[in-house]
This record gives C-alpha cells, sequence and structure tokens, in this order.
C-alpha cells in the first residue's frame, strides 16, 4: 500500500489496471464506521487519536483507522476468500472494537448519523488526507458527520470491473432503501429514512450515481483529466456510490447507511456481495440487465432516501412503482444461486424492519430521540456473536 501511495496519478491508473487483470474473482472486505460516544450522554467524543494509539500492538492495528472526524472510526475485515469466512470476521472485528472502546470508556455507535450532536463541535483529524479534504471542500466536508458500511468485491479484468460499476448502479436505492438507519440528525425528526444520504450524496462533489463508462479505457481518460485540471489530488476523491477502487482491485460500494446490529450489517453485506457476482455472471453470459437513465435511478434514490424500506421503488422493466420489499425480496431471490455458492446464503434475509423502520415507530410512540438512540447503541448482547 505504501508503494501505491508514491505512485504518479499515471502510473497508479496503470497499476490499478493491472492489478484488476491480475486477482482473482470475487474475494470480499467489509468497512464498518462507527461514532464514538460519551457511554454516559451518548454526545459524539473526540476520542479516536486514543482508540488508535490503544490499538498498537493488537489484532486491530491493521484494521483500524481513521475517517474524518476524531469521534468516528472505522474498521475492516480484511480480504476474505468468500462470504463464510467475512460474516465472523465482521463479528470479530466488532468484537475488538467494542473491548477496545470499553477500556477507554469509550461508546459506539452503528446509526448513518447522530441525532443529535453539532457537526461544528467535531474536530477532523490531522492526517494529510482528511487536512487536503477540509483545505479543498471547507464547508461541504465540515457538515459530514455520517457513518456509513462498505462493501469490496474483487472483479478480475479492468473492463468487466468497469461494466459491473455500470450494472449496479440501478440497485443502489434499493440496497440504501434496506441499509437505512438515520431517520434523525442535528436534534430534530429529518422526515427522512436516510439522513445520511442527503448529507453526504447530495453534498459532496462526485458523489452519488456516477455516469456509465463505455470501459477502463474512458474511466482512466476521466480520472487523468481531472487529475490534470487539479480537479483532484488523489483518486480517493471520486466518492461515487459505486467505484472500481484504484488502490484494490475491488468494486466498492459505498452507498450503505451503517448498521446498529452484527446481524444487521452481515445481512446488508451478503446481499451486497451476491447481487455484485451475480450481476458479474449476467455480464460473462451475456443476460440483459436492467439499464436506465440516471434520471430515472436518481428518481428511485430519493424514494430510499424518504421512504426507505417502506416506500415503493419504480420498476424500471415494468415501469411503475412496487413495494420496495418486494423489489428486495426478488433480488435476493435472483441472487440466491451465487449466495449459495458463496457462503452468504445463510445471511441474505429481507428483515420485517430495518433501523430506519425501528426507530420511526418509536417516535411515533413518544419516545424522545435520546432513548431511541440509546437502544439502539447500548449492547444488548455480546458484541461479535
Amino acid at each position: 500500500m505504501g508503494d501505491e501511495q508514491r505512485l504518479t496519478p499515471d502510473e497508479q491508473v496503470r497499476f490499478a489496471r493491472e492489478s484488476f487483470e491480475a486477482t482473482a474473482d470475487f474475494t470480499v472486505a467489509v468497512e464498518e464506521e462507527f461514532a464514538l460516544l460519551d457511554p454516559t450522554t451518548l454526545d459524539l467524543v473526540s476520542r479516536f487519536e486514543e482508540l488508535q494509539a490503544a490499538a498498537q500492538g493488537t489484532m486491530l492495528e491493521e484494521q483500524l483507522v481513521g475517517e474524518l472526524i476524531a469521534s468516528e472510526v472505522e474498521i475492516k475485515t480484511g480480504r476474505c476468500e468468500t462470504f463464510a469466512d467475512c460474516a465472523p470476521r465482521m463479528g470479530e472485528r466488532r468484537g475488538q472494537l467494542a473491548q477496545l472502546a470499553g477500556e477507554l470508556g469509550i461508546g459506539l455507535g452503528g446509526t448513518g448519523t447522530h441525532p443529535w450532536s453539532r457537526w461544528q463541535d467535531q474536530r477532523i483529524i490531522d492526517t494529510p488526507h482528511y487536512q487536503r479534504n477540509n483545505e479543498i471542500l471547507q464547508y461541504v466536508v465540515w457538515r459530514n458527520t455520517s457513518f456509513g458500511l462498505h462493501v469490496h468485491v474483487a472483479i478480475q479484468g479492468a473492463d468487466r470491473a468497469i461494466a459491473v460499476c455500470n450494472a449496479l448502479r440501478p440497485f443502489l436505492p434499493d440496497l440504501l432503501a434496506l441499509s437505512a438507519s438515520s431517520p434523525f440528525v442535528e436534534g430534530v425528526n429529518s422526515g427522512l429514512h436516510s439522513a445520511r444520504t442527503q448529507i453526504f450524496t447530495r453534498m459532496f462533489p462526485r458523489c452519488g450515481i456516477p455516469d456509465v463508462f463505455t470501459g477502463w479505457g474512458e474511466f482512466e481518460d476521466y480520472v487523468s483529466l481531472l487529475y490534470a485540471t487539479g480537479s483532484i489530488t488523489e483518486h480517493t476523491q471520486l466518492w461515487w456510490s459505486v467505484r472500481p477502487h484504484l488502490a484494490f482491485p475491488t468494486v466498492e460500494i459505498r452507498i450503505c447507511d451503517a448498521q446498529p446490529e452484527l446481524a444487521e450489517a452481515q445481512s446488508l453485506a451478503a446481499l451486497a456481495y451476491a447481487l455484485t457476482v451475480r450481476i458479474a455472471r449476467a455480464i460473462d453470459e451475456g443476460e440483459p440487465l436492467p439499464d436506465p437513465s440516471r434520471r430515472l435511478i436518481e428518481e428511485n434514490l430519493w424514494r430510499a432516501i424518504r421512504f426507505g424500506l417502506s416506500g415503493e421503488l419504480i420498476d424500471f422493466p415494468r415501469t411503475e412503482a412496487v413495494p420496495t420489499r418486494a423489489r428486495l425480496e426478488s433480488l435476493a431471490e435472483w441472487a440466491m444461486p451465487v449466495a449459495e455458492e458463496l457462503g452468504a446464503a445463510p445471511y441474505v434475509a429481507i428483515p420485517a424492519e430495518n433501523a430506519a423502520e425501528r426507530q420511526r415507530a418509536r417516535y411515533d410512540d413518544g419516545a424522545t430521540l435520546e432513548e431511541i438512540y440509546a437502544i439502539e447503541v447500548r449492547p444488548k448482547e455480546p458484541v461479535g456473536g
């Protein structure tokens, strides 16, 4: 990774192409972001550096990283051969993080936004990467106190990886709706199911639904232009909701809200993984896949932000709105053969309610934001089980 970071932009893109050509198909990794909390008040606390120092010499040293603000931490599974390997690894990482944080008197929160802590009170961590983003983006980056879950799937072949990214675009709203966990932010009921997406995806440049690329060559030309014109200084400044990663030969799905419960995180990651592999197989076999315009995908993205799993999404082949749950159940069924093959099937399930619905129901019953958040973030069972 250190060598990759020292490459020039042109070398980096060329290195990425070579890595995609050489990689094995369908290894998987998951990254989860968590809020750092005062365990009593559940306010955000800026204690990442303490957590990072405590991780030195432990199993988490290489798998715990900073993510913009000092009141946030990210943990990574690392590369797993199948989802059967990845799911328990997610539990192990959560358990390791909970133990480390608990020893320091730090609580953890796994929803897409914090319900009341102010963005004005958060501190950006002092790393060259995030300080560059701070200098470039200003208010846009200050405002981004949000927490997500990312899934990396290795795809062999640079052009094939671009084709998989293209084909995943229509399904991103479905994954967002399933993951929605952030109805409350800045002390209010936002009326949304994923306020995180509205804050992050609608504010950052080069974010949300990407354009279609005809192949790696067109993508490479675009990235080279951004570097040449000073539009970006690092490849990670492509913040799209799905992207080919230039440091790892993976397609990275970035649309999802963070998940309060391990089982919810495993189920979400399992579906995202199985769907990606199923799409790759469809491309290989010449199976037709939906290819709606970006403006229609954006309609579904808004529906997922606003109504989450409780609403309807446009079914593109039928050109009509259908219940989101029904769409997701159909997607899960479509992806099940590869889920069974690669160890994801035991985890793929569409829940009776997701985290946003659960929180909104309690709010409608009269619970306060503090009471609702406490239920979501206080441990109910040993983490990592």
